[in-house]
């Protein structure tokens, strides 16, 4: 349900901000880089409250404390009062719960399944992210053109309460964090989680393979809007469904993620997953020079790069969920969150200057084209020849150095 209730949000703020605001490439960027920007402001220290904590009610509280948030929006258009400001700091909040919201998934996924089912797991989960994906934004077209953009984030709103209803009513025995007398500050497990990821051979790869699309992706991302919107021409509706088109192409990439880790293993799937998702990227860039089958490359660049890129993030991160002992979950995955999402609001603002400088439909060529580098990262590391899930001990130590 909140997936539903996000993919219309994501769509309905930046028209708020394009269409409503009138924003400038600039604002655009710095409204992309808002939502992002909280995992380099409060990522790591996730990691150590989310290991401290059942992670059950962690999800609750960062739903409802979204539920709320969002709310503001709708609000404030119905006094008259919303500007781009409120925007930005609605997206930098909703963005801190996020950040706290997907480590204690993530961290919470171990707890509910043996290490040889996570891809399994995470494959499934991705598909119901994928189906969200889908239906969201055709859904928040809709409700854009209907009900106006603020109206259609109360959607948004009014999912988090159902998210946080259903998340309360798993059934799962999550003993506490024990709380060690000599246990060591903030600062020190901080560093505990970096040293890991930094050490860790797979985790470092994967940690700079990772944020490399990141910042490509962000760079697109921050002007991928307004070109639709003032090069394509595309309304509401129009746009809902190209991301919904992407939303197909990310099923079919969770739904073929375990069969590809099976039959290639983990490490070959995400090299070639990685690999033909930056040769993906190209039918942007031709896109833009060849205006008149635009929309047609658009949309099968869309579904082809997020088929590509869910089927490597579910065996990254099945890799990583198993290479992990549990009490280090919270910490690693936000360490990893922190490196990769911090690309993000580089990316976002290094894409709203170039698309104020060079043009919106430039960016989205050099951004495009910045997607071939990440499988660089994989072609000479160990994660290539991964032929199986790695494994570590619930209990274990920490990862071999």
């Amino acid at each position: 349900m909140s997936d539903v209730g996000s993919q219309v949000s994501t769509l309905a703020l930046p028209l708020i901000a394009a269409l409503t605001l009138d924003a400038t490439a600039w604002q655009m960027g710095l409204l992309s880089a808002a939502g992002s920007a909280p995992v380099l402001l409060v990522g790591l220290l996730t990691g150590v409250w989310v290991d401290r904590r059942r992670r059950q009610p962690v999800l609750i509280a960062t739903d409802l404390g979204r539920a709320i948030l969002l709310s503001t929006v709708p609000l404030a258009s119905a006094l008259g009062v919303l500007r781009i400001d409120l925007l930005y700091v609605v997206t930098l909040l909703v963005g801190t719960l996020t950040v706290l919201f997907g480590v204690a998934h993530m961290s919470f996924v171990p707890s509910l399944l043996e290490r040889e089912r996570l891809v399994e797991g995470n494959s499934k989960l991705e598909a119901t992210t994928s189906v969200a994906q889908v239906a969201g934004p055709g859904l928040g077209g809709v409700l854009v053109g209907v009900l106006g953009a603020p109206l259609a984030v109360l959607v948004d709103a009014l999912s988090f309460l159902g998210s946080a209803l259903v998340i309360a009513k798993i059934r799962v025995s999550e003993a506490s964090p024990v709380t060690a007398p000599g246990r060591a500050g903030v600062l020190a497990e901080i560093g505990e989680g970096l040293r890991v990821v930094r050490r860790q051979p797979i985790l470092l790869v994967l940690a700079g393979c990772s944020a490399t699309t990141a910042l490509f992706g962000a760079m697109f991302l921050a002007v991928y809007v307004l070109y639709m919107t003032r090069d394509l021409g595309l309304g509401a509706a129009a746009i809902g469904l190209v991301f919904a088109t992407g939303g197909l192409g990310a099923l079919a990439g969770a739904l073929g993620a375990a069969a590809a880790a099976r039959r290639f293993g983990p490490g070959p799937a995400m090299l070639g997953a990685q690999l033909l998702f930056g040769l993906a990227g190209i039918a942007v860039p031709l896109a833009v020079l060849v205006p008149r089958v635009a929309l047609a490359l658009v949309v099968a660049s869309e579904f082809a790069q997020w088929m590509t890129f869910v089927a490597y993030r579910v065996n990254a991160l099945s890799v990583r969920q198993a290479i992990t002992p549990d009490r280090l979950q919270g910490r690693v995955n936000a360490t990893m969150r922190f490196l990769i999402g911090g690309a993000f609001p580089i990316g976002a603002v290094i894409g709203g200057a170039l698309g104020g400088a060079i043009g919106v439909p430039l960016t989205l060529a050099v951004a495009s084209l910045g997607t071939l580098l990440p499988c660089l990262w994989l072609l000479q590391s160990p994660v290539r020849r991964l032929r199986t899930l790695p494994m570590v001990e619930p209990a274990g130590p920490a990862l071999a150095m």
